[in-house]
């Protein structure tokens, strides 16, 4: 069952960065730097954790990996060593019946939340969609996810969202279309629906920075983006809970716009932009291979690597912009974490 604590964060706006997978060189999975990942999260201050999303890689479901279940499990046990209350979501995938056996999975390891693909129906009608959502939504609390399409999503539409805010178990939706149009139906979605307990999450990593700073008025209602839940802040982390509290301060500044353009740029460089995101989860492993907290950046798809050009681009932003970088903070407790 959903803990009162995570709800309450989860309301309130924390980070939560979606979790990778460690990997050895036999593409199997390496528990020990799987727990440093949760253990270096934990550490540098995020309000939870994201597992078997997109960045743990979706082929963790298949039956040949059958990852799903240890990964949860091993951040699980993670969060519950971590002395705090943190926020716990797992991934929820495909057609209704493997989503609701998912769900069922979620709440037996006490996550609070489960964050609803829709990839898999790439072209049911709205009602359909909806119906999903709904059987998912009556096992355990329900994370909206609008899903870029260049990644496996699809065009949801301002009448969509608007349904969905009216399903009661609900509690957040992480906004990822990485389209300012799109983004904008999903806030006004909510917004006209009335539905205050509705968290709004910024999964655009595109636009992070600016999301999280923006007021969102409709009418006389205005509602705020409170969190992020995004691969981005799987890298670099200790430094993205930093910027999150100086935008949760509020005051727009000069030099939080520019922050918001570096890490944009960053993220270009790291979802490998130049390649319609082709290396996006292979440039997040780069990262955390040069920060020794994986070993390799292998994939469970041995094709999936990075782009063209990519490698050049992550040694260029780690030039450009190096107080965005947590190296230090991973250096110093790294052996710590990987015990």
């Amino acid at each position: 069952m959903a803990s009162a604590a995570g709800m309450a964060l989860l309301q309130q706006g924390v980070v939560i960065p979606a979790h990778p997978l460690a990997l050895d060189r036999h593409r199997e999975l390496d528990e020990r730097r799987q727990r440093a990942l949760s253990r270096y999260y934990i550490a540098a201050g995020v309000g939870g954790l994201a597992v078997g999303v997109h960045t743990t890689q979706f082929a963790i479901r298949d039956a040949q990996v059958g990852l799903l279940e240890p990964v949860l499990e091993l951040a699980a046990e993670e969060m519950d060593r971590a002395g705090r209350p943190l926020v716990r979501i797992g991934g929820v995938c495909g057609q209704t019946r493997q989503a609701t056996e998912e769900a069922h999975l979620l709440r037996r390891l006490n996550y609070d939340a489960g964050l609803l693909s829709l990839a898999a129906f790439r072209d049911a009608s709205d009602e359909a969609l909806l119906a999903h959502c709904r059987a998912v939504a009556e096992i355990i609390p329900v994370v909206g996810f609008y899903l870029q399409p260049s990644v496996g999503g699809r065009v949801l539409s301002y009448a969509f969202w608007r349904r969905f805010a009216e399903i009661e178990n609900v509690v957040a939706i992480k906004i990822a279309p990485f389209h300012r149009y799109r983004t904008l139906d999903v806030v006004r979605a909510v917004v006209e629906s009335g539905r205050d307990d509705i968290a709004l999450y910024t999964g655009n990593d595109d636009n992070i920075v600016l999301d999280l700073l923006t007021p969102y008025r409709f009418g006389d209602r205005q509602r705020r983006i409170v969190g992020g839940l995004l691969g981005h802040w799987a890298v670099w982390t200790a430094r993205a809970v930093q910027q999150f509290q100086w935008c949760r301060e509020g005051q727009v500044t000069p030099e939080l716009l520019q922050l918001s353009v570096e890490v944009t740029d960053a993220n270009a460089a790291f979802f490998d932009a130049a390649n319609d995101f082709t290396g996006c989860i292979a440039g997040l492993h780069e990262v955390l291979c040069r920060q020794g907290l994986l070993e390799g950046r292998w994939c469970l798809d041995p094709d999936e690597t990075l782009g063209p050009g990519q490698l050049e681009e992550i040694d260029r932003v780690y030039r450009a912009y190096p107080h965005l970088n947590d190296d230090d903070f991973v250096a110093q407790h790294r052996d710590e974490w990987l015990r």
